[in-house]
Order: structure tokens, then sequence, then C-alpha cells
């Protein structure tokens, strides 16, 4: 699929997101919210057939942002859907591991460095932190600003 084949299939899936940015002639963000992004990336992998690349959690401003990467390999257009979790106490989104195994262990990757609840994940334990570290404490969540 080309680049232009990909923005005209996006039109399919835009009342599910925000809006989308290009910054660069080979790369799209789709912006939506935690509970559209299932959608959103079983569209990119299941009806477009892009390759999955890698998860991103980032502890932005005033919310949790979980980017996920694909990869159009034929011409080398890198799509990312980076999907916002509003509620900053209890952090959560949908699982894309029943959809893309290979996302199992990023996914609690994310989850243990983060604290981000992937509901439906098969297996969602500890990956990364020793198991007497403390509950409710991730090493990557920012100070909360007052």
């Amino acid at each position: 699929m080309t680049q232009q084949p990909l923005k005209g299939r996006i039109s399919e899936i835009a009342d599910r997101l925000i809006r989308v940015e290009q910054p660069r002639p080979n790369r799209m963000t789709l912006l939506c919210e935690s509970e559209n992004s299932f959608e959103v990336n079983r569209f990119l992998f299941s009806e477009l057939g892009l390759r999955f690349v890698i998860v991103t959690g980032i502890d932005a401003e005033d919310c949790f942002e979980i980017l996920y990467h694909y990869s159009n390999d034929h011409t080398g257009c890198i799509a990312t859907v980076k999907a916002f979790i509003r509620d900053r106490e209890e952090p959560s989104i949908e699982s894309i591991t029943p959809l893309i195994p290979g996302a199992e262990w990023i996914e609690r990757e994310v989850h243990d460095i983060l604290g981000i609840d992937f509901v439906n994940h098969p297996n969602l334990k500890r990956l990364i932190l020793h198991d007497d570290w403390p509950q409710g404490v991730y090493p990557l969540r920012k100070e909360v600003r007052t």
C-alpha cells in the first residue's frame, strides 16, 4: 500500500480519530482517545496489513499517551496511533495482545513502568521490576504537578 491509498483508507475510521497529522511524507500519526484505540489498531493491522513494530508509553502533561507504531515495509511509511488516556488515577486501555500476540511483553513492560492497565491482557504481570518493588510505584511516572 502506498502513502496515498493509506491516507484514503484512513477516512474509513475518521469517526474514531481526533485528527491525523503528517509531519513528513512517510510518517502519519493518528490521534484518538483510549476507548477508540483497539478499533484503530485493528484497522491498521487487520484491514491495511501493516506490520506492528512496538508500543511506547509516555507520561505527558495532563494524560498518559500510548503510541502504537506500524510499518508498511513496501513503501517505508510509518503509521503511529497515539491514544490518550485521560484518567491519571486509574489509567487503562484495551490490550491489543488478543489481536497481535507479539504485543504481550511490551504491554507488560509499559504496565510495569507506568502503571497502565491493559484490559483483557492475558498475563499482565511484572516483567522488568523486581518482585519486591513497592506496589503502586512506577519509575517512569512524573511527579504530580500542582
